[in-house]
């Protein structure tokens, strides 16, 4: 009796096995919200999602740790931490309200174009705030993720201190979200429901890489490199408190880490690594911190629209480098 026991929660665990590990099942994100108490995990993605659109979203190319190799390559930025008094919590939506793009979340549809979105994001707000609100647009994730060569292979990855370095370099034209008709080149690739439920039209196969094309859309009344805006300075930063004494000066920066499969499923609280492999490396932008119930962490804006997280937002445990997120830190000065 006791072997065919023995037996019988063999068989059944061997047929809950294949359920368990898949993600976004039920199974999974009640184990996730079993296991610890400081996040709460919940539906985002439909089930049936194969982690292949996961890895898909996720374009911080790093083989062979290459995107840690250019970040350490960057000079390193460093504050006088001694006249500056940090805050227990801090968030750049309200430090500079006058500044409406901190509030934003973009979509980078079911593209692999995280690393220029979290880049352009910074740079968008961080021209805003050195303005002290007078310029008000976006730089073009379009422009970023089609032109620049160096940095990767757009919609398949690239590097996030490489559009940087772009940016200083070469320059980057203004452009909206998708439809916006907002500047030089507004973003190509339509919003799309990764998530349940969502209101735009559901994401379908992997979007290919736009051509780049050096030239505005048609009715823009300023020519293309006319258009173009630079970043004086890339740079990294290292250190809890030198990431925070950055955002607290100069605005948000991006961020690379590492996703492991409970991630998105993340609905609010205060992230961290629970169960699950990780599936890639994904960039996003950092702009706050503060302490919630104890834990220390990041507040961050994510690029899958406002439909997943906290209307697009989340926040990751601090001080401990969870999933690398503080490891590499890439931002840089605006030239107005």
């Amino acid at each position: 009796m006791k072997v065919f026991l023995v037996v019988c929660c063999l068989a059944v665990a061997a047929m809950a096995a294949p359920e368990y590990y898949q993600m976004n099942t039920e199974v999974m994100i009640e184990r996730i919200n079993s296991m610890q108490r400081t996040w709460k995990a919940g539906r985002n993605f439909h089930p049936s999602l194969p982690q292949s659109y996961f890895k898909r979203l996720l374009g911080v190319y790093d083989i062979n740790g290459e995107s840690q190799r250019l970040n350490n390559m960057l000079p390193k930025k460093t504050h006088d931490l001694s006249v500056i008094s940090l805050p227990e919590n801090f968030d750049a939506r309200t430090q500079w309200a006058n500044c409406p793009s901190l509030k934003e979340i973009r979509d980078q549809s079911n593209c692999g174009s995280c690393w220029a979105f979290g880049a352009v994001e910074a740079m968008t707000d961080r021209i805003c705030i050195l303005s002290k609100g007078a310029k008000n647009f976006h730089i073009s994730a379009q422009n970023l993720m089609t032109c620049c060569k160096t940095c990767g292979l757009g919609c398949d990855g690239g590097f996030p201190t490489a559009a940087w370095k772009y940016y200083e370099e070469e320059g980057i034209v203004t452009g909206g979200q998708y439809d916006s008709k907002e500047g030089c080149q507004p973003y190509m690739l339509a919003k799309c429901d990764h998530h349940v439920p969502g209101k735009y039209v559901p994401c379908t196969g992997d979007a290919k890489t736009p051509n780049c094309e050096k030239k505005c859309e048609a009715g823009y009344n300023i020519t293309y490199e006319n258009d173009k805006h630079y970043g004086s300075r890339s740079y990294s930063v290292r250190g809890v408190d030198q990431i925070m004494a950055e955002i607290y000066k100069n605005g948000p920066v991006e961020a690379a880490f590492t996703v492991y499969s409970d991630f998105p499923t993340y609905k609010s609280g205060v992230y961290s690594h629970t169960s699950g492999q990780a599936l890639g490396g994904h960039a996003v932008k950092i702009l706050g911190w503060g302490v919630e119930n104890g834990e220390q962490y990041w507040l961050v804006a994510n690029s899958w629209n406002e439909d997943w997280g906290m209307g697009g937002f989340f926040k990751i445990k601090r001080g401990n480098d969870e999933c690398g997120i503080e490891s590499q830190i890439v931002a840089g000065d605006p030239k107005l």
